[in-house]
């Protein structure tokens, strides 16, 4: 990573396709951000790496690192909850993303006993559009 270059973080579990999704259509408007992708498995990780992240690393101590040096950290909401992506998402790792400095860019999901009130049901590639906006909104700040 080149000094001073900002770093989004995409956090991913199970298959990784939440993380490829954003990363994909990130690299389609903004194709020099830098982007880590970090997999609570090494499936997600190899997913998002083939994807065009520019680097990648995998587990939980790689989550709770890198969160400390994210700029945005982008992934499902379960990255935020104990337990979360079929408990996948370890204590440790929902308090490191939380506590973050982060902006976090969250993509909902009406999944795995987590109701979201207030939210239309979008399909998922508008879901993907509307966190890739997000993103390079938060590193304009």
């Amino acid at each position: 990573m080149a000094c001073g270059s900002l770093l989004v973080a995409v956090i991913d579990g199970q298959g990784g396709g939440v993380g490829k999704a954003f990363i994909e259509r990130l690299h389609c408007v903004a194709p020099d951000v830098y982007v880590r992708a970090l997999g609570t498995n090494s499936v997600a990780t190899s997913v998002m790496l083939r994807a065009g992240a520019s680097d990648g690393a995998t587990g939980e101590n790689s989550v709770v690192f890198n969160a400390r040096l994210a700029d945005v950290i982008v992934g499902p909401i379960g990255v935020v909850m104990p337990n979360g992506l079929l408990g996948e998402v370890s204590p440790s790792m929902a308090s490191a993303v939380g506590e973050s400095r982060a902006v976090k860019v969250l993509i909902p999901s009406n999944k795995c006993s987590l109701m979201l009130a207030g939210l239309a049901e979008l399909p998922f590639a508008k879901l993907i559009e509307s966190a890739v906006g997000l993103t390079l909104e938060a590193l304009k700040r």
